[in-house]
């Protein structure tokens, strides 16, 4: 078999590379036309291939100026378990397919995301209030974890292995550990796929994590039931269109089934299901802890593969490129509004350059443009919801009572919308703001004078996502790289501090708080998580 050679898609960066920018612009701006266009439309659950209507809908506005994007069907319990039992009776034929098949499949998936990249991603910005140049790269990052695990499985030859022992001239009366057999004996160990996986994706990626971690299941001969974020923070569109592309690609019916609705039904439901193997999530700690939480209380042995956010340090050494420092911690503190769960969003700093450093940082968080992301040139949209907005406007007024502003901290006004300023504050360092996760483009800043002190704070939080380092001391350098508690790990990186992991460069993943498993999506051990072992014996 002719190994697949695995590429970034990595558009942006080839059309800018090839002169070719204007280009791109004009697609994704045709793109943005073409999906008003669809707008308004009432949308049905899709369960074992065929559209069910349900009796209530949900309207999904976007947070840009609230346009109506769609209606879509408000999924039930009941759909649900129809869905479970569609996904389940897929599953026989389905988890007997050649792991060549399955991978050609998602190659030929991934094709079909290219030809509607743009199209997908103009409906993502609708839907989340990303910049363009945030949508087109997260709808790369489904495509190529589409092609790198397809990759990953053929390479592992199905994570299929053969071995033996070899018969013996010896002969024993009865049988004990380590006896020797006038038999040869076969062995094959196999992962093997569990069944039905519920995915619950996120509204802040909700193509790339949700197409992840759905592939991750289904490439491995599992089925799923897809919810995508479908509450206050929605994204519901861009689901339904993983489900129509993965159609398009020749997936049979029942294998992937699409379900709108609200976690407190579809979600609660996946994880009550005795039909349902294992859950794929991405969220906030307290609903992935919750749902663990209720499995295992009700006596069931679900598998889960969950990541829940962090509290994402980056320290700024002495010995440092300052420039490099301030774009990597801006651009990660305050890209898509922090609404990254590998956001920035604590600093810190060696006293000698502090006074520099945020002068700096300031400076650069004024010239970051705000506005309707559709258009060119702006970096940050609108939060994704009321919700969002309340948040940032406590964590500013806590700020206030129990520290200092030192830049930002308001509502944009004269656009209709949740707009607000990249914000920069310092509180004392055992602060609640220090170690609860925000979710909105709030950066704390704090100033050190011990190395060894500013490492064990970056540690002294739940969470262990993601963490950054700019320093050109080499020692201090390395007691971060064996002391720092995350799972991916930045250091003097110059388009970002904390955010932007790369399929088949890094894999992205979390310790402590921020995950389950210890085991990283774009990594060769991802798919591993959606399988069971088994050693079968046959002796001859």
């Amino acid at each position: 078999m002719t190994k697949t050679e695995f590429h970034n898609e990595s558009t942006y960066k080839n059309y800018l590379e090839s002169g070719k920018e204007d280009d791109f612009d004009s697609l994704f701006d045709a793109a943005v036309s073409e999906a008003k266009r669809q707008f308004g439309q009432k949308h049905p659950l899709y369960i074992n291939d065929k559209p069910v209507m349900a009796d209530q809908m949900l309207t999904e506005r976007s947070p840009i100026d609230g346009t109506i994007i769609g209606y879509f069907s408000r999924g039930t319990r009941e759909h649900t378990r129809a869905a479970v039992a569609a996904a389940k009776s897929a599953f026989e034929s389905w988890k007997n397919a050649d792991y060549r098949e399955r991978a050609a499949l998602f190659r030929k998936a991934a094709d079909v995301f290219v030809k509607h990249k743009f199209q997908i991603s103009a409906i993502l910005s609708f839907e989340n209030g990303k910049s363009r140049y945030e949508s087109v790269g997260e709808i790369d990052e489904a495509i190529d974890f589409m092609r790198y695990y397809a990759n990953e499985l053929e390479a592992n030859k199905g994570y299929v292995r053969r071995t033996s022992q070899a018969k013996s001239t010896a002969k024993v009366s009865a049988g004990f550990q380590g006896a020797p057999s006038s038999r040869e004996e076969k062995v094959v160990i196999s992962l093997r796929p569990m069944g039905v996986w519920g995915v619950i994706a996120p509204f802040n990626f909700p193509v790339s994590i949700g197409t992840g971690m759905s592939v991750g299941a289904l490439i491995t001969g599992n089925t799923v039931v897809f919810k995508p974020s479908s509450s206050d923070s929605m994204t519901m569109l861009s689901g339904l269109k993983i489900y129509e592309y993965l159609k398009e690609a020749g997936l049979p019916p029942g294998v992937f089934n699409y379900v709108s609705g609200p976690g407190s039904e579809v979600g609660d439901e996946l994880v009550a299901s005795k039909d349902v193997s294992g859950i794929a999530f991405t969220g906030s700690r307290s609903v992935g802890v919750g749902m663990m939480l209720k499995a295992y209380q009700s006596g069931q042995q679900k598998a889960f593969v969950v990541e829940m956010g962090g509290k994402n340090p980056v320290i700024v050494g002495k010995k440092s490129d300052l420039d490099m420092a301030v774009q990597g911690v801006a651009s990660a503190a305050f890209g898509f509004d922090g609404q990254k769960c590998s956001a920035c969003s604590r600093v810190y700093v060696h006293d000698s350059i502090k006074e520099q450093f945020v002068s700096k940082l300031i400076e650069k968080a004024r010239s970051f443009k705000i506005g309707n992301p559709l258009q060119k040139d702006v970096y940050l949209g609108p939060l994704i919801s009321d919700n969002a907005m309340k948040t940032y406007d406590q964590a500013v007024q806590e700020a206030k009572a129990d520290g200092r502003v030192l830049y930002g901290g308001n509502r944009v006004g004269g656009i209709p919308g949740n707009y607000v300023e990249p914000t920069i504050i310092e509180v004392r360092p055992d602060h609640e703001l220090v170690r609860r996760e925000l979710f909105v483009p709030i950066l704390i800043v704090q100033s050190y004078s011990d190395f060894s002190d500013a490492l064990k704070r970056a540690n002294d939080v739940e969470y262990g996502l993601t963490a950054g380092l700019y320093n050109d001391n080499k020692k201090e350098t390395k007691e971060f790289m064996d002391k720092i508690q995350a799972g991916v790990v930045y250091i003097n990186r110059e388009t970002s501090a904390t955010t932007g992991a790369i399929v088949g460069l890094h894999t992205f993943v979390g310790w402590k708080g921020s995950s389950v498993g210890g085991k990283g999506s774009g990594s060769k051990f991802y798919l591993q998580q959606f399988m069971r072992e088994q050693s079968m014996s046959l002796t001859k």
